[in-house]
C-alpha cells in the first residue's frame, strides 16, 4: 500500500505534463534562460547588466543562423545580435 502511495503523485504529475503538451511552464523558463545567458554574455564582453528583467527576440531583424534580442536591465537595454560561436554585437538602446 505504501508504494502505492508514492506512486500516485508521481503518476498525476506525468498526467498533467503530457495533457499540456509536455511543457507546462516550459515558455517561461525558456525566456528566463534567455535573459541569463544574454546578460551573461554582454557581462563577458565589458558591458553592465545588473539585474536583467526581460529579454525579446526580435523577428523582423532577426535572420537564420543571426538572432537578434533586445535585454532589458535595471539599469540599460541592449540590442543584441548573435551568430553562433561568435562574440556579439552589442548595441546600447538607453
Amino acid at each position: 500500500m505504501e508504494r502505492t502511495k508514492k506512486t500516485l503523485p508521481l503518476l498525476a504529475i506525468l498526467l498533467l505534463a503530457v495533457l499540456s503538451g509536455g511543457e507546462p511552464f516550459g515558455h517561461v523558463a525558456k525566456a528566463q534562460t534567455a535573459t541569463g545567458t544574454l546578460a551573461a554574455q554582454i557581462r563577458s564582453q565589458g558591458f553592465d547588466c545588473d539585474q536583467p528583467q526581460k529579454a525579446t527576440r526580435d523577428a523582423k531583424l532577426s535572420k537564420p543562423d543571426y538572432d537578434v534580442w533586445v535585454l532589458t536591465c535595471k539599469n540599460a537595454t541592449y540590442r543584441i545580435g548573435r551568430y553562433p560561436d561568435l562574440p556579439a554585437k552589442v548595441e546600447k538602446l538607453q
